[in-house]
């Protein structure tokens, strides 16, 4: 009768190890902006309001985080209308044919501190490439005791690598081929 005692106690400790949480994004508190240059001498900032993400893991560290996010392309927003509706156009997002963005991580790496690298699959349009994110983890605390967890991630990408290549000038000369993407993100754990 003792071994069966210990052996469930072996089993309830091994299960609560590996439980996963699952958190979702917060979207009152996060945002996902963009930045590429223009004509070459200034830069035209944006964002993305519509989207969703989660992430699952099991440690309190969130290395084992399996992170998925999706962006709706149509709440693309720079503050001026003429310029949004030509972003939905297939001279740059097509929106009709591809209204989501989607990213995948494949892993989630410590390197020092609070800094993190972030690694997955992000697809535009149709055309899925690996990506790295600078992240910094904010903690899992809030300001109030609340248990969410917070992130600011940031990476490069080259447009033309997605089919993102209007341009009126060749090179990206007009918009330039480098958008910069900042990410503040707070999500809430699953109830």
């Amino acid at each position: 009768m003792k071994k069966i005692f210990l052996f469930f106690i072996a089993v309830s400790i091994s299960s609560a190890a590996v439980a996963q949480t699952k958190w979702n994004i917060d979207p009152v508190h996060s945002f996902v902006n963009f930045s590429v240059k223009h004509l070459g001498i200034s830069f035209v900032d944006g964002s993305f309001k519509k989207f969703d993400g989660t992430i699952v893991a099991a440690k309190p560290d969130l290395t084992d985080a399996k992170i998925s996010f999706t962006i709706d392309v149509n709440s693309i927003s720079t503050n001026v209308e003429q310029r949004d509706n030509h972003l939905k156009s297939n001279d740059f997002f097509n929106a009709e044919a591809y209204p989501k963005m989607t990213f995948e991580s494949t892993s989630f790496k410590k390197l020092n501190g609070n800094n993190y690298e972030l690694s997955g699959k992000l697809t535009i349009r149709d055309v899925t490439k690996d990506v790295k994110f600078a992240v910094v983890f904010g903690g899992t605390k809030d300001a109030m005791g609340a248990t969410k967890a917070g992130f600011s991630a940031a990476t490069m990408i080259n447009r033309f690598d997605y089919n993102v290549n209007y341009d009126l000038a060749a090179g990206g000369a007009s918009v330039g081929k480098d958008v910069k993407i900042t990410l503040n993100l707070e999500f809430a754990k699953a109830k």
